[in-house]
């Protein structure tokens, strides 16, 4: 089946019938009232404006007050200058002085059939926008933001202008400007191995001693493996096979570097020697656009090669990785081995490529437990854990999670997914809305915003949040005609027929035996996905709605009495259950009304359940750190809450600290060879969080003769009082070797320690537990209940034979003759529905009949161990 046909069956097949279906399935219960509920098409148009106001309001703003910067800064009102502003580390490395909002928002700008502004935009971007600029910038990141940009825009503008309606004076110079930074990203495929450097300098290139890039020696598995798209298309468009023979050497180079025993590739590689630098193998970041580009390419060139190789990798995901709802990273030579407790929220894209795929039951799993976690925390946290609590709290308005419910909404044509679609749109209006655009989440705990709206927010964003609400017909363009990129820009699935493969441009690659599916070589249909079985995705989800704990309906429980001799015990025994989180509801309010639980359990049963009762520590704690200034004239008055490290020397071990003066590491980002280690020796280091783990630099530190390390947060803003402590974690390996002290300072709080150094160049500090600097070297830590139960003999507490603690349950056998008349418990039970739908509708117009009314973030850790 051709590739084109395919992505049209997986977009639109069957949608018709199966909405019909889902709109005459009648509602029974009160899960089902909340989610058959359909969206009007009123109600879509007016969510729909709403997004077009929301893009006016953050495409003008960064018009009007930062243009032509690389990006809005919406709590400053003006554009970030690289340069200018602080030093981010490798976040920066995405602006290139090249107006990378306006590059990176062109096709969305017709997609939203904002006409008239896109041929605006590109009369600007024509003329203002230099390529040429001796700036450092991210290969992956330019690739997909610019290049991708660049043709998205000049495919949108050459469509406009064969329709004769307007643009009728352009002649291809988005293409040519394409061209042109194509050829400025090549020298970064000059390596002996094909693997890409991971930085390139504009004007001078890699290699070249004005470019002071070059010496990285290692790259992401996204970073090399996400050029394809492309890089095939300029080829294609230019006539110039050169960008599309790097692009398949380098994921040829990801391919053989596979771990042939569970073909699954690594998250960091040597861009020389082609070894694995880093060996935890996930779907998130890292790795994330590697497996999307695998299949996207085999969609937009039609090369079978792609396919291949993406459903061997596949097969290995959803084997080792994929633990519905959950997606895990494992270590890529013992995939059985799970190397972390967190997930990312990159991976939040996943489900959106299994549609592709034809997967949809563990699409559908997965999109709803990242539902619930939007549900609890407002937003997806950068990372957060298996409990679904948040590790890392920032939130960088990132779109995968609205690119997911996208695609699974034109999969199943589920109303559900509309409902979703407009929680991200009012989410977005509420809580990160600012006069000047919107900024990005500094902890969703927390609520603070970060000066920051990165560039993807308006060319992904709000195109599939636009995208969910139009109907085909609405749209100035066929999207089914167009693939995506990982940054939604639109490259014509046309391009493997139009415009023929470049010469030589055919991988080979040898046949590796795997297990075939359904859909391993065709399309899916509706009819094969969801056979006579309308609700299917409605009962997959249901097994995960309430997995965090949030949004949960009241079912009354069958009835059952109990006992509670509780011994040895101050708590009286209500209060007792309370703080363990049981309630209790008097019997006769939860009989009162309940005819079902009375007609399902017809008997309550003598069962007796004893718990012992001990004491123990409950769930480790981040214990605050201090970095105090010891010298004069601070002279221990100057105090700065700081973060510990679960590796390294343990601080809370050592009586009294651990004390020396203060040398700025260069480089500040300390991730290679120090070049001040001479003055560094004997003091302690500071170092800039970013671009690469802690445990990198620490260790770069520590050989450089460092007897500590500072590390300062490159968030601009962060600071201790509005931002959770967390813990600095490794690097997935052993971290034995690291032996000296380590402590995190968030923003503020470092900028006063490097004021300080700066004032008075010697600066003595001493690194210690908080709880050390104020005199007390003990703390009393929470005590929690731990529980165990166990069926009881009858009479053995009475008998004596336990004197421990002791926690009751005595269930009483009773029998209870319930006759109710059938017809009439359906028919009330039916109207009190009915009502509480109605009600419910009336409260939360978000989410229909939800109890979703409990926001819960409780988590201590947060940024990982990739800062």
């Amino acid at each position: 089946m051709g590739n084109k046909r395919c992505w049209k069956l997986v977009h639109t097949s069957g949608t018709g019938m199966l909405l019909k279906t889902l709109l005459i399935t009648s509602v029974l219960g009160w899960a089902k009232c909340q989610e058959s509920q359909s969206m009007t098409p009123e109600e879509k148009i007016v969510i729909r404006d709403q997004i077009i106001e929301m893009f006016d309001h953050a495409y003008g703003s960064y018009m009007k007050y930062a243009y032509p910067a690389d990006e809005l800064m919406p709590l400053s009102c003006r554009g970030r200058v690289r340069g200018q502003e602080p030093n981010r580390g490798d976040i920066d490395d995405s602006l290139g002085k090249f107006s990378l909002t306006l590059i990176d928002t062109l096709d969305t700008l017709v997609v939203l059939n904002k006409l008239d502004e896109f041929e605006d935009a590109v009369r600007k971007a024509v003329t203002d926008v230099r390529l040429d600029n001796d700036v450092v910038v991210s290969v992956f990141e330019t690739n997909i933001r610019v290049l991708g940009g660049l043709l998205g825009a000049h495919v949108m503008a050459d469509l406009l202008r064969q329709r004769g309606e307007r643009m009728q004076w352009y002649r291809d110079e988005l293409l040519h400007m394409a061209k042109e930074l194509g050829h400025r990203l090549l020298p970064a495929f000059n390596t002996t191995s094909g693997l890409p450097y991971p930085k390139v300098n504009l004007r001078y290139g890699v290699l070249n001693p004005l470019s002071r890039t070059g010496t990285e020696s290692d790259t992401c598995t996204a970073c090399a493996g996400t050029m394809i798209l492309e890089f095939a298309a300029l080829s294609r468009l230019s006539g110039e096979a050169v960008f599309e023979e790097h692009a398949r050497k380098a994921l040829d180079v990801l391919w053989q570097r596979r771990q042939r025993g569970s073909d699954l590739v690594g998250t960091v590689i040597n861009i020389h020697n082609e070894e694995w630098v880093r060996r935890d193998s996930g779907v998130g970041a890292g790795i994330d656009s590697y497996y999307e580009y695998l299949m996207k390419a085999y969609i937009l060139l039609g090369d079978n090669v792609f396919l291949e190789r993406f459903n061997i990798h596949y097969s290995a995901i959803m084997k080792y990785i994929s633990q519905p709802p959950l997606l895990l990273n494992v270590h890529m030579h013992n995939p059985t081995v799970s190397v972390r407790s967190w997930m990312d929220s990159l991976l939040a894209f996943f489900p959106g490529l299994q549609v592709l795929r034809g997967d949809l039951k563990p699409a559908i799993e997965t999109h709803e437990m990242l539902y619930q976690v939007t549900k609890q925390h407002k937003f997806l946290p950068e990372a957060f854990t298996t409990e679904f609590r948040v590790h890392w709290g920032q939130h960088l308005l990132r779109p995968e999670f609205a690119e997911s419910t996208y695609y699974l909404y034109k999969a199943t044509a589920d109303p559900y997914y509309l409902r979703v679609g407009q929680s991200i749109v009012e989410k977005l209006n509420a809580y990160a809305r600012v006069p000047c655009g919107f900024a990005a989440v500094q902890d969703v705990r927390t609520g603070t915003h970060e000066d920051r709206m990165d560039s993807f927010f308006l060319a992904e964003m709000f195109k599939y949040l636009y995208l969910l609400f139009s109907e085909k017909s609405q749209l100035p363009i066929d999207i089914d005609d167009y693939i995506f990129t990982t940054e939604a820009h639109l490259l014509p699935v046309s391009l493997s027929t139009t415009q023929p493969p470049c010469q030589g441009n055919n991988t080979e690659t040898v046949p590796v035996s795997q297990e075939e599916d359904l859909f391993t070589h065709s399309c899916p249909s509706i009819e094969t996905l969801f056979p006579n079985n309308p609700s299917f995705a409605k009962t997959i989800r249901d097994s995960y709605k309430y997995l965090t704990g949030v949004g949960r309906a009241f079912h009354p429980l069958p009835v059952r009495e109990i006992e509670l001799p509780l011994h040895d015990n101050g708590m009286e025994p209500v209060e007792f259950l309370k703080s363990m989180g049981i309630s209790l509801t008097p019997l006769n309010e939860v009989m009162a009304g309940d005819t079902r639980s009375r007609k399902e359990h017809k008997g309550v049963y003598r069962v007796k359940l004893v718990a012992e009762v001990s004491h123990t520590p409950e769930e480790e704690e981040v214990v605050p750190h201090v970095v105090q200034l010891i010298s004069p004239p601070f002279l221990g008055r100057t105090v700065l809450t700081a973060g510990p490290a679960k590796f390294g020397m343990d601080l809370t071990k050592q009586e009294h600290g651990v004390k020396g003066s203060v040398v700025k590491a260069s480089p500040y980002t300390a991730c290679g060879p120090i070049d001040n280690a001479v003055e560094l020796k004997g003091h302690i280091a500071l170092a800039l969080r970013g671009d690469c783990m802690f445990a990198v630099k620490a260790r770069w530190l520590q050989e450089a003769g460092a007897i500590g390390v500072i590390f300062i947060d490159h968030r601009e803003g962060s600071n201790s009082k509005e931002t959770p402590l967390f813990q600095m974690v490794g690097d997935g390996d052993s971290t034995e070797d690291i032996t000296l002290p380590l402590v995190f300072l968030f923003s503020q709080e470092g900028a006063m320690l490097i004021t300080a150094l700066e004032e008075h160049h010697n600066v003595d500090v001493l690194l210690l537990p908080k709880e050390r600097q104020l005199g007390h070297d003990k703390t009393e830590k929470p005590v929690g209940i731990n529980i165990k139960l166990r069926l009881a003999e009858e009479g053995e507490l009475e008998e004596g034979s336990s004197r421990r603690p002791t926690l009751e349950f005595v269930l009483e056998k009773q029998e209870m003759l319930l006759k109710e008349e059938e017809e009439e418990e359906l028919r009330g039970q039916q109207q009190t529905q009915q009502q509480f739908c109605s009600e419910a509708a009336e409260n939360d117009r978000t989410e229909p009949c939800s109890a979703d009314s409990s926001q819960n973030a409780n988590s201590n850790s947060g940024p990982d161990a990739n800062p």
